[in-house]
């Protein structure tokens, strides 16, 4: 073997142990869809990590753009503006998520529906604010998500009740992750964590063990509830501690009952194991919405997705597949 050869296998060696000292872990955390955005990716160089959580930071960003409630171009605000008087052409994207809701509100029974927004836009839980019994009486019959009329060949959304306004805080950052998941996917990540809130997503394992994701104590949020060893999985959990107030000793959460436009009180939080981050944030609201036992019934006729519930006496239940 001549010098050449040596010197060029020596220059190979080199470069893949310097390749191998860059291959580490990188994280970013960012407050986005009025939220905790957190992303973890396990990248072989400086350059694969920080495109990986530039682009995540990005998606949620653009999604916040687009599904905000809070921001009056969004496309969202848009439908809510004029969805009720004529039909509105929406993006590919948006159409498919409004279809996916309300086929998850079908299979819920309505426990899940997006136009809960017709009277939940009347509470404000930063300033204790709460619709009286008339006003939501008024408004009740706006909230059915049979008023979402979609047409699949024009890509247009119109509301069939004019009163009728629509909310994603239940999907959108389930969609959110799991596009950002995605975006990993392709740029080659295969040890990755992106979480919105309360939604995580898992790419593989943690580099030889399971990740751990916590459910938190819906009264202490310096405790886990329970913990779970994950790996190519997502979950997604709902509680009545993320936005609410209390009044004359009565906590009033966002998580409101599509049937009396009310908060709902027979369980503190519902967590949802499966493989799409989207579903799972649908599954969760509508679990807790349903209640303990025919939340855990549904779940578990539902293949692939389990669910961990924590019940108002603070009591925890587990579906049939984390029992086995």
């Amino acid at each position: 073997m001549n010098i050449r050869v040596i010197n060029s296998v020596l220059l190979v060696l080199v470069l893949a142990f310097s390749a191998s000292l860059k291959a580490e872990w990188y994280s970013e955390s960012a407050g986005i869809m009025g939220t905790n955005i957190y992303v973890e990716v396990w990248a072989e160089t400086p350059v694969q990590g920080e495109l990986a959580l530039r682009s995540v930071m990005a998606e949620m960003e653009r999604i916040n753009q687009l599904m905000s409630p809070y921001i009056d171009t969004s496309e969202l605000s848009l439908i809510n503006a004029k969805a009720g008087q004529q039909p509105v052409v929406i993006s590919d994207e948006m159409f498919e998520l409004l279809d996916k809701s309300v086929n998850i509100s079908a299979l819920t029974k309505g426990a899940f529906d997006i136009t809960f927004a017709s009277v939940g836009y009347l509470y404000n839980y930063k300033q204790n604010q709460r619709p009286d019994e008339a006003t939501i009486a008024s408004l009740l019959a706006a909230v059915n998500y049979k008023h979402i009329d979609l047409n699949k060949h024009n890509k247009t959304v119109a509301f069939t009740h004019e009163k009728v306004k629509i909310d994603l805080g239940g999907i959108a950052k389930g969609h959110a992750v799991d596009n950002s998941i995605s975006l990993l996917e392709r740029m080659g990540i295969m040890h990755g964590l992106v979480t919105a809130g309360g939604d995580t997503r898992l790419i593989g394992d943690r580099r030889g063990k399971p990740w751990i994701v916590g459910i938190r104590d819906p009264r202490d949020e310096e405790k886990q509830a329970v913990v779970m060893p994950l790996q190519d999985s997502a979950m997604s959990t709902s509680g009545d501690y993320e936005r609410y107030f209390e009044e004359d000793g009565k906590r009033y959460h966002h998580i409101l009952s599509p049937k009396t436009g009310k908060s709902t009180y027979d369980v503190q939080s519902v967590s949802i194991i499966g493989p799409s981050s989207t579903y799972n944030d649908a599954l969760s609201t509508a679990v807790f919405v349903m209640g303990l036992r025919d939340g855990l019934g549904m779940i578990n006729r539902i293949d692939g997705y389990d669910a961990v519930v924590m019940d108002y006496q603070r009591k925890m239940h587990y579906s049939n597949g984390l029992q086995q």
